[in-house]
């Protein structure tokens, strides 16, 4: 701001844009409108007249916007360290816990896994970290009301909290869309008789950054707050951020028979109804047993 001619032009040449101090003051002596220069950051594409400088620098030119993708399926760590990576954002949140981020988020939970809606957002240059956040929660709330207004039936759910943390574990269990249905149809039906989840991702979010990616029989009885291998019920708090997919799956489960499910290896799963044929899939598709 409050920069003429030569400095402007000096601001230019250090960018790459070839043109002498003397012949830009000289210009705008002569154009006379030199007092509307709109301080702010340009995008420049040449070839560029002295004149089509001019121009855009008096009419302005809008602010770029930078783009941050939040990915379905991250967890709160994993989203933070990509608001900390991106490109001409102010980074107003970096040292607050995760009860002191939700605080300035206005929240009423002091844990965020979960909270915030995976999308695509745009930020001007100079945007802050809390504005991200601050929109992805909103959204986030309003993902989860429309799901949770939009429910099936008896679901062993008593609130839009319990129904978010299922969903952040569907979430992780299948990346397929005709597949979260089923997936959450296995999870609900094991709610309703009493049976533990047996979530593997929910094991390896309790190990936490330690995690080396191999999880092991000891790992599955090894009890944390989020091991549903030995734990009952619904983990203490969302794992994972849930996209859309995963929220509106959980709300309308499958009608299904199914009380257990393996990964085929393909990225596909295979459902059980009992607990023998759920072996046999596990040592076909796990086991390799043939």
């Amino acid at each position: 701001r409050g920069e003429g001619g030569r400095p402007i032009a000096a601001t230019l040449r250090g960018a790459g844009i070839e043109v002498e101090p003397w012949e830009l003051a000289l210009a705008w002596r002569l154009r006379g409108d030199s007092p509307r220069i709109k301080a702010g950051r340009y995008e420049l594409e040449g070839p560029v007249t002295l004149r089509g400088l001019m121009d855009q620098l008096v009419l302005g030119q809008a602010p770029k916007e930078y783009m941050i993708a939040l990915i379905d399926g991250w967890n709160i760590r994993q989203v933070r360290e990509a608001l900390a990576r991106a490109p001409e954002l102010a980074q107003t949140t970096t040292g607050l816990s995760d009860e002191q981020l939700m605080q300035k988020l206005g929240a009423d939970v002091p844990h965020p896994e979960g909270m915030f809606a995976p999308d695509t957002y745009a930020y001007p240059p100079g945007g802050t970290d809390l504005d991200v956040l601050a929109r992805a929660y909103r959204l986030q709330q309003q993902r989860l009301a429309k799901a949770w207004a939009g429910r099936a039936e008896d679901l062993p759910l008593a609130n839009p909290r319990e129904l978010l943390v299922l969903a952040s574990i569907v979430e992780k269990e299948s990346a397929r869309d005709d597949e979260r249905p089923l997936v959450a149809g296995v999870f609900v039906n094991r709610l309703r008789r009493g049976m533990m989840l047996q979530s593997d991702p929910t094991t390896i979010y309790g190990i936490g950054e330690s995690f080396d990616g191999n999880l092991k029989r000891e790992h599955l009885r090894t009890d944390t707050p989020y091991n549903t291998y030995t734990r009952g019920g619904l983990t203490p708090t969302p794992i994972s951020m849930p996209g859309k997919g995963a929220l509106e799956a959980t709300a309308n489960p499958a009608q299904t028979s199914a009380l257990y499910f393996v990964s085929r290896g393909d990225g596909t799963s295979e459902f059980s109804d009992t607990l023998e044929r759920h072996n046999r899939a596990v040592n076909r598709y796990q086991r390799k047993v043939r």
